[in-house]
């Protein structure tokens, strides 16, 4: 038996890399539906004053044909509390390298009381996209 009904965990998954595969793997363990927000090109120029090497569009496909992954939904902002009552999630799913953060350690309290865990997945050690992208700029 799954611990959550509905898992929900959000990704700007450019350069879809296996530290990505891994937290869709590790959510879809612990929920029975799980829906990934994939982040807007226009949320992430806001964010890191960058766009996507890959489009939100391919972006999304992608993760769709993810076998974990039951649902993508663009992410369009930042408030995740609205995303999580919007769907019904009991469960946040987020890397481990989050834990602790101001931002996540408000996220908890917010959720709480809407009934939704925030579960902290490990964290894929040596790969990320900006790792990803230093490599093929030396290409």
């Amino acid at each position: 038996m799954k611990n959550y009904k509905i898992g929900y965990t959000t990704g700007v998954f450019d350069l879809f890399h296996i530290g990505h595969l891994n937290i869709l793997r590790r959510a879809k363990e612990q929920c029975e539906y799980l829906i990934v927000g994939v982040t807007t090109d226009e949320l992430c120029r806001q964010r890191k004053n960058k766009y996507p090497v890959i489009n939100e569009k391919e972006r999304m496909e992608i993760v769709a044909a993810i076998r974990y992954v039951d649902e993508v939904i663009p992410q369009t902002d930042m408030n995740k509390l609205s995303v999580v009552k919007a769907v019904g999630a009991n469960a946040v799913f987020v890397g481990s390298d989050w834990k602790g953060t101001k931002a996540w350690i408000n996220y908890e309290k917010e959720f709480k009381e809407v009934g939704c865990d925030v579960v902290y997945l490990e964290h894929t050690e040596g790969i990320s996209t900006t790792i990803l992208s230093e490599k093929i700029g030396k290409l």
